[in-house]
């Protein structure tokens, strides 16, 4: 049995936690939208079409934020498409996924979403087709309170008062050659400082995010990073990270070493950002907005991507998720918890349907895939802070990392509840795990408030439409605190999470 041991000091925090960390994606592309979030006729459908089953899980996910409206398809997308009367809007062809878009749904219809379950909406530019003036127009019609031509014509929309959204992306992976209107480091740099600049003159209140590499094997990557905010760093807020988790060994144990090349991501670009500050003698820090991440690799063929006949909404990388999925996404949330003094903002990509962590039924139910339950049981009791750990685990060494401990894991305060909570992943998958907690400098002693892990003994089970309670948090059946001290066993290949309080 694996001896791991956590320490913890009540007085030594990496960071107050950024909520926006629990943010995910929409994007006009296959069902994500169209009976996924948003359908018409649905038995549960309220009076604007949106799926109440969909609203609900949604909700249960702890979701903050939400980035929209792509993805690849907003380097083609014309916002002016998605206003005004349903009837009098464009159809258009997607390039970006060889679709036809309705544009049925848009900017209005998003926002009255996002107010109907209560989360921020988080918008992108197109900087592929487009630039600075449409990107000014954009704010002007969703930000400016009224007098002007475009906060009149929001006016005459139906919504009197401002969107007031804070948080903007300017364009989407603009190094990738996949994209429409792909750019050099330094064309694109150019066009994100001059598209800011007019961005903020309009609302100066608002955040801006640059594109980072679209991924870290890129050729440009880390290169791209430090060109691009060369050109802009005075005028943005982010640099974005995109990460899809691949499984191409076919191996648990390596698939879960993904955990460590996300760390080595975060921190080369936390490097590269402060590198350029570095050459302005300037105290501005750059923070990271992982804006698409998730799991994505079953789902990747031809017909994954793209279907015949520019159809409507079909359905593209509908990944189905496994338990080993769940162990990495519950993996990874730690991993941005423990970087949260630079990363503030993250995005799974996408919500619903499109390798998201909520499937549907056209006319039918919603379920939670694997994936949910990780990302929903950190977001309801990650607040606070995070606090700084020293741990130590046996280890085992994968073509990622050398020496990765079988124990990886976070710690968080909420001092507003006094609850403190553990977040721990045993990457063993044959042995149980023996776990000590050692909780200093909290005071009086603790007691367990819930103990609760995902897991499964088969690593490729699924939750499906027939069964979607096969992967579900269950009890940690062997967990008790002596004093400061939690003592747990934690089964092979399981996620956990273990909340306590004063006693």
């Amino acid at each position: 049995m694996p001896q791991a041991k956590l320490i913890v000091d009540r007085d030594f925090a990496i960071s107050d936690i950024d909520r926006r960390l629990f943010g995910t994606f929409v994007e006009h592309m296959g069902r994500c939208v169209y009976t996924g979030i948003y359908e018409p006729g649905h038995p549960t459908a309220d009076e604007k079409g949106f799926r109440q089953d969909v609203a609900d899980l949604t909700k249960e996910l702890g979701v903050t934020i939400v980035r929209y409206p792509g993805g690849n398809f907003l380097s083609g997308y014309n916002w002016e498409d998605g206003v005004g009367p349903v009837a009098e809007r464009p159809r258009r062809l997607d390039l970006a996924w060889f679709s036809t878009e309705t544009n049925a749904f848009g900017t209005n219809e998003f926002i009255d979403w996002c107010r109907k379950i209560d989360i921020e909406p988080m918008f992108g530019v197109n900087l592929g087709t487009r630039g600075p003036d449409e990107a000014r127009r954009f704010v002007e019609y969703c930000n400016h309170p009224s007098g002007s031509q475009l906060s009149e014509l929001r006016r005459k929309h139906g919504y009197d008062k401002p969107h007031d959204v804070k948080f903007w992306c300017l364009g989407n992976e603009m190094d990738g050659p996949w994209q429409i209107g792909a750019k050099t480091a330094r064309e694109y740099g150019r066009l994100a400082l001059e598209t800011a600049k007019v961005m903020r003159w309009v609302d100066p209140s608002i955040e801006l995010a640059a594109c980072g590499s679209s991924n870290r094997d890129m050729a440009t990557y880390a290169r791209w990073e430090y060109e691009v905010l060369d050109h802009c760093f005075d005028y943005v807020d982010f640099i974005s990270l995109h990460t899809y988790f691949q499984n191409p060994h076919d191996s648990t144990e390596e698939f879960l070493g993904n955990i460590e090349l996300l760390d080595y991501f975060i921190k080369e670009v936390v490097a590269i950002a402060d590198a350029v500050a570095a050459t302005r003698r300037s105290p501005k820090r750059i923070m990271l907005s992982l804006d698409e991440w998730n799991v994505w690799y079953k789902a990747r063929s031809h017909s994954d991507l793209r279907k015949p006949g520019w159809p409507e909404h079909p359905h593209l990388i509908e990944e189905v998720y496994n338990a080993e999925d769940a162990l990495l996404i519950g993996g990874a949330l730690i991993t941005l918890l423990n970087n949260s003094d630079r990363v503030k903002t993250a995005c799974i990509a996408q919500l619903v349907n499109i390798i998201g962590p909520i499937m549907t039924e056209p006319g039918g139910p919603a379920w939670r895939q694997t994936i949910f339950h990780p990302f929903a049981l950190t977001s309801r009791y990650a607040h606070g802070r995070v606090l700084r750990t020293l741990a130590s685990s046996p280890t085992y060494a994968g073509k990622a990392a050398p020496e990765m401990p079988y124990l990886h894991a976070s710690v968080t305060e909420d001092e507003a509840t006094g609850q403190v909570v553990v977040f721990a992943l045993n990457r063993h998958l044959r042995e149980e795990m023996d776990l000590d907690v050692v909780l200093r400098g909290f005071g009086q002693d603790r007691r367990i408030v819930t103990a609760q892990q995902v897991s499964n003994p088969n690593f490729k089970a699924v939750n499906t439409k027939d069964e979607p309670n096969n992967i579900a948090p269950q009890p940690i059946k062997s967990i008790r605190i002596d004093g400061h001290t939690i003592k747990a066993k934690l089964p092979p290949g399981s996620w956990n999470v273990i909340v306590t309080a004063a006693a």
